[in-house]
């Protein structure tokens, strides 16, 4: 027998709903796989950059270190203590300050000093040193010195400090840095005006001096300025930055002057501090703020080498052959994770755009439904028929 047309189509249409249903639950999984995949993907690839940055500033870590921003706990008199203050310096204000000066004394000049010496060339090592450091200071109105950050070589602190600029004494033979923040005008070492910051390289005949009225600032002033200072060793050069105290580190700096300060000492010890003097006027410097960080900057990053001429030296060879495993190894890991978190962004951005049209399911095969037809012979006896007529 033949099952009648309309019981065909019925069954087909059965069978196509059918099959469109699961092909639709089928992909409704897949992509949800997917997009669950991405999520995975995504959770786990800021912990992989993150392990990746780490790996590469592996050899940056901070040499020493501190950050003082306040003086009430700081033991200064302590012979144990990492600082030390010279002359007529002395907390005031319950620790919020330092006054580096004072018209209690005839002095007229003190000083802060980080006891802790370090250098800016290891004989051991090929890692060069950089330095950041920043404070806040004020200057009273009046004709002074102003102040200065100083770095000089290590011997005897009297030495290095007296009755001369900024602090500094004027029989100190010895070579040293200063970043001066001078309030008063002297033609005889190069300042410009009552408020300018100078780079004084041995002497006090400033390298390099910029008039801070550019910036709105006036050091003698008596607000809190803060200033920033960095030196780069890959790229031997100091940075100085000025600002009103609260305000966030300017991105350009104020002077950037070129200088190779492992060629100014060598391998010799040095320290740092920040000095004041008031010469004969009663102008006060203050310090409510100091911090400092000492690093090394590996030796691929250094722009040349310190003496590419000399020969390399037998104990050396350890400590290099790690640096360039370090360096290689987080090379490739840096390019590996890039490389991922691409893949892994254009496999997200797929999906956005262009796996949400996917929800049509595409044309189907019908599954034929076999019918069969069977010859049905129907024989009519005429001769009964008749007989019952």
């Amino acid at each position: 027998m033949c099952l009648p047309q309309n019981h065909l189509e019925q069954e087909c249409r059965k069978n196509f709903l059918k099959q469109l249903e699961i092909n639709s639950v089928r992909l409704g999984l897949e992509r949800y796989i997917r997009l669950s995949s991405m999520n995975q993907m995504l959770r786990y690839s800021l912990p992989l950059s993150l392990l990746i940055l780490r790996l590469v500033t592996l050899d940056a870590e901070p040499i020493s270190s501190f950050s003082l921003q306040g003086f009430n706990d700081l033991k200064i008199r302590d012979s144990n203590s990492d600082f030390a203050l010279l002359g007529d310096a002395q907390i005031a204000n319950g620790g919020s300050f330092i006054n580096l000066t004072s018209l209690a004394s005839g002095s007229g000049a003190g000083q802060i000093v980080y006891k802790k010496p370090f250098k800016f060339l290891e004989s051991n090592s090929s890692k060069p040193i950089s330095f950041s450091t920043d404070f806040t200071f004020s200057i009273s109105p009046g004709n002074g010195v102003g102040l200065a950050f100083v770095i000089f070589p290590t011997v005897e602190l009297s030495k290095v400090f007296g009755l001369g600029p900024f602090g500094i004494s004027e029989k100190f033979d010895q070579k040293f840095l200063a970043v001066e923040f001078d309030s008063r005008r002297d033609d005889n070492v190069g300042g410009m005006n009552g408020s300018h910051v100078g780079v004084d390289v041995g002497s006090f005949v400033s390298a390099v001096v910029e008039n801070v009225s550019s910036l709105g600032l006036l050091l003698n002033g008596g607000g809190p300025v803060k200033s920033w200072i960095d030196y780069e060793a890959s790229s031997k050069r100091l940075e100085i930055r000025l600002g009103k105290s609260g305000t966030e580190k300017p991105y350009e700096p104020f002077i950037s002057y070129p200088i190779d300060l492992s060629n100014v000492w060598g391998n010799r010890e040095v320290l740092v501090g920040i000095s004041s003097s008031r010469g004969n006027s009663s102008q006060i410097s203050s310090l409510s703020s100091w911090s400092f960080r000492i690093r090394a900057v590996p030796s691929s990053l250094h722009s040349e080498p310190l003496d590419p001429m000399a020969p390399a030296e037998e104990h050396q060879e350890g400590p290099r052959k790690k640096s360039c495993f370090l360096t290689v190894l987080g090379t490739l890991i840096f390019a590996t994770g890039c490389g991922t978190l691409l893949a892994f962004s254009l496999l997200f951005l797929w999906v956005v755009f262009f796996g949400r049209h996917a929800t049509v399911a595409p044309e189907l095969p019908m599954n034929p439904i076999e019918c069969k037809y069977d010859k049905v012979n129907v024989t009519v006896d005429n001769a009964s028929d008749d007989s019952k007529n």
